[in-house]
């Protein structure tokens, strides 16, 4: 009699998804309590967006770990900007904080893929009127809140360079699970870059928005306008 264990015939896959393909963003304006994401118009905005990321004003360090900028002046940064605003992938929107209605950053959607419900943010830049305000948290959710909720997508990515500790330490702020570094990745303005990889997913979503609208709320804000909870603390409540 043989001792020999018996040849698998069956390989474990993953478990079957009812799913049908998510839809691809289009040019809309997505608008909340603090901020409005609209279609980027170069022409309009482009005086606006260079002042807020290039001196005497702007930060120059907004566009170390980005594949572009920073600009020599207006006309560079408009030409670059017109070339952004005509693409479908990445889908470039600008960053308007309420009620001013003057852009004051840029965020895209890229690496759109239907079929598997996968989708990027990215080209993320906050000007220096926008960071560390509610304007520049609620883009990010009207971002991902248009995503999951609208589009129907299963998957949404943050990548950032693995050296960017201000963009990893937001992935995580605003609810991305860390997947890993991509070691030698990609070349970017010459010099080596390993990325660092962020997700949320359909199933982690609903703890992640009630972590934000718990956030946004106004009973989350003391009379001096401060935040009572983080919104790391928030998510981790919701999640809990």
């Amino acid at each position: 009699m043989s001792t020999e264990e018996p040849i698998a015939t069956e390989r474990p896959v993953g478990p079957d998804v009812d799913w049908r393909p998510a839809a691809r963003p289009a040019r809309i304006e997505l608008t909340g309590t603090h901020v409005r994401l609209r279609p980027l118009d170069a022409e309009g905005e482009a005086e606006a967006l260079y002042a807020e990321s290039h001196p005497p004003g702007g930060d120059p360090g907004t566009w170390t770990y980005l594949p572009n900028g920073p600009y020599a002046d207006v006309a560079s940064m408009r030409e670059a900007l017109r070339i952004a605003e005509a693409s479908a992938d990445p889908l470039f929107c600008t960053i308007v904080p309420l009620p001013g209605e003057q852009a004051a950053g840029v965020a895209s959607y890229l690496r759109i893929t239907p079929d598997h419900g996968v989708i990027e943010i990215g080209h993320i830049w906050f000007g220096a009127s926008l960071r560390r305000t509610s304007a520049a948290t609620e883009a990010i959710y009207l971002l991902a809140a248009h995503a999951f909720d609208d589009l129907g997508y299963r998957r949404l990515e943050w990548k950032c360079d693995a050296l960017n500790r201000a963009s990893r330490r937001a992935a995580e702020r605003f609810g991305f699970q860390f997947e890993g570094v991509f070691r030698q990745h990609m070349v970017v303005k010459g010099r080596n870059r390993d990325t660092a990889w962020f997700a949320i997913t359909d199933e982690e979503w609903p703890a992640v928005r009630a972590g934000f609208r718990a956030w946004l709320s106004p009973s989350n804000r003391d009379d001096a306008g401060l935040q009572r909870r983080g919104l790391a603390e928030l998510i981790d409540r919701a999640r809990a």
